[in-house]
């Protein structure tokens, strides 16, 4: 029987288009697309996951743009539940997407693979004493950043640049503001950047560039062979 990874998300948002990067290592028919809340309207979001009475919220950018806030116990709840679900099936492989300000989600027998989890020793293993710039995918993702990168050699500093812009723009002007800061390593952190985007701000900067998800990907290709 052929395994599947399965990515697990809130929604299908905006900025997380993984296809490209997973397509270097692995086919899709091992590829299975889960969201949260896939089918649900606005209304429907709100009525099930909007926060009450001061529960503790993550904003969300849904795939028409629209940035909703989300009751993270609730949102919690419902990917434990398709968690336990998927392992019911037999899924033996789950991939969290977006999913970075929720740290109680568990699998009894399936490898869960939590990117934020995951993704900043390995980096920290390639950078080494080197001064990171570290390029997120949207303004909103800059305030986890400090976080997540603390145990780096070096405090990393942080840029924002939306992947699905045309031109580039964004991302050099975000590259050349690292560089400025005395970043001698650019890490574009978010899984909708791809080998492209790093092409494009090498040759530019004359700096090495890393895909902080490719060796994520990588170690996923590999459980599934």
């Amino acid at each position: 029987m052929t395994q599947t990874l399965v990515i697990l998300t809130i929604a299908r948002t905006l900025g997380y288009d993984i296809m490209p990067l997973l397509r270097e290592y692995l086919p899709e028919e091992q590829l299975t697309f889960i969201n949260l809340l896939e089918g649900l309207s606005h209304a429907e979001i709100g009525e099930k996951y909007a926060p009450r009475h001061g529960e503790k919220a993550q904003v969300v950018r849904l795939a028409d743009g629209t940035q909703m806030s989300l009751a993270i116990s609730q949102v919690e709840r419902g990917l434990q539940r398709l968690i336990d679900q998927l392992e019911t099936r037999g899924v033996e492989n789950i991939l969290l997407l977006g999913c970075a300000e929720l740290v109680g989600l568990q699998a009894r027998s399936a490898l869960l693979l939590e990117p934020d989890r995951l993704i900043p020793p390995l980096i920290n293993a390639m950078v080494g004493h080197h001064q990171a710039g570290i390029i997120v995918s949207a303004d909103e993702l800059l305030r986890q950043q400090a976080g997540k990168w603390r145990d780096l050699h070096q405090p990393a500093c942080f840029a924002f640049a939306d992947p699905a812009d045309s031109d580039n723009q964004a991302l050099l002007d975000a590259g050349l503001l690292l560089l400025e800061q005395g970043a001698d390593v650019i890490v574009l952190d978010s899984p909708g950047f791809h080998s492209r985007h790093g092409d494009f701000l090498q040759q530019l900067l004359g700096i090495p560039v890393l895909l902080s998800w490719r060796p994520l990907v990588k170690m996923a290709a590999e459980l599934l062979a």
